[in-house]
């Protein structure tokens, strides 16, 4: 990119939205000439447009400076059990997404296709210049290579080279990231903790993981594994984890885990309502649970506190270590709504530092399933405007 000042000009457009010469002056303190030369280059380059009267601050009225209409980011989530693919503008608005299930243990080849497949979908519903794509997998992953490493629900994924093969097929850069990691962005950036520095973000689907924002930026660790609490040992003589340990917190608590408590409650006549929706549906999942717990069923009500207050422990330790601003809680599982964040929040407040808590909001993700591909698409803005 041209000129060191365009990376932070490109960035407060996305993220401030259009602003005033004078305004976008001040805000990144630049001096009216070296602000023009800037500005002239972006324009000429198709990434900036100038048009359409600022608010007046008394004498001429400035124009507006905005990021072109016309960019285009491809933000991607891709879950243990689904696809999601969305097309943004230059400020990650989701212009058009499209879902498709998948099951990500089918491997690089039929995954990354329903990738390409939806990702020709959205894009034909908003057409532009795609300037960048990022991807969140659901497994550990080399940032830097753009791959992912001995991801654990992933075989035949190891060190597969994601980003060459998108970039390739995209024509465009590509960012490879960790799912948790890009749903934290995409709450920073668009969702309920826009503009906070420290914040952490806890995903509970098939699996639980967490993405961890310090001073405004991911922390993935050395080898990209931070946040991965879905595999601390809650207890040596647990129920086994697909990692094949034991007593791990998503053996406990993830969603194949709830399903697996919720048809014994149901087969052992414990939980009338899981009863009836195993005879009807043939199978049970982490929704059903949820909508038993709802309609009053105990059992299913017991099953969601239990979880709670053990994702509440870990969560706790969580606090009083990084004492973030805020913590998040989304992915499939969240849907269990508020009996599942009472049980969490009261567990974290009970055994963190009241220091650590005393304005610690705790809340459930405003972006639901488009906080993935949000953050996926910033990380691919943030790649492209550098």
């Amino acid at each position: 990119m041209d000129g060191s000042n365009a990376p932070n000009l490109l960035a407060v457009l996305r993220d401030e939205g259009p602003m005033s010469r004078v305004a976008l002056g001040e805000r990144l303190e630049l001096p009216r000439a070296k602000l023009s030369g800037e500005l002239g280059r972006l324009v000429e380059a198709g990434l900036v447009a100038i048009g359409g009267p600022a608010a007046s601050r008394g004498g001429r009225r400035s124009t507006l400076v905005h990021l072109a209409d016309d960019l285009r980011f491809l933000g991607v989530d891709v879950g243990a059990t689904s696809v999601t693919v969305a097309v943004t503008d230059g400020r990650c608005e989701v212009l058009a997404s499209e879902s498709q299930d998948c099951l990500v243990r089918q491997g690089p080849g039929p995954v990354l296709g329903t990738v390409r497949t939806l990702a020709d979908q959205v894009l034909g519903k908003a057409p532009g210049r795609l300037l960048g794509a990022g991807i969140g997998l659901p497994g550990p992953v080399s940032f830097r290579e753009g791959m992912p490493v001995a991801p654990p629900i992933m075989p035949g994924w190891d060190r597969y080279p994601v980003r060459d093969e998108l970039s390739g097929a995209w024509g465009c850069p590509v960012t490879v990231d960790n799912d948790v990691n890009v749903m934290a962005l995409g709450e920073r950036h668009a969702g309920v903790a826009r503009s906070l520095d420290d914040l952490i973000f806890v995903k509970i689907g098939t699996g639980i993981g967490c993405g961890i924002v310090l001073g405004g930026r991911v922390y993935r660790g050395v080898a990209g594994t931070a946040g991965d609490i879905g595999h601390i040992r809650l207890d040596d003589y647990g129920p086994a984890c697909a990692c094949g340990e034991v007593g791990c917190l998503e053996a406990y608590f993830g969603g194949a885990a709830l399903a697996r408590d919720a048809l014994t409650l149901a087969r052992s006549g414990r939980s009338p309502a899981l009863a009836e929706q195993l005879e009807h549906g043939g199978t049970l999942t982490a929704k059903n649970v949820g909508e038993a717990a709802a309609a009053g069923d105990f059992a299913a009500a017991n099953l969601v506190r239990e979880g709670g207050r053990r994702l509440g422990h870990v969560v706790a330790s969580l606090v009083s270590f990084l004492n973030p601003g805020m913590v998040v809680i989304g992915g499939g599982v969240s849907q269990l709504g508020h009996p599942l964040l009472a049980e969490v929040r009261s567990s974290v407040y009970r055994r963190s530092l009241p220091l650590a808590t005393g304005n610690l909001p705790i809340v459930l993700s405003e972006l639901g399933t488009l906080a993935g591909v949000t953050g996926a698409a910033w990380s691919a803005t943030d790649r492209a405007f550098t």
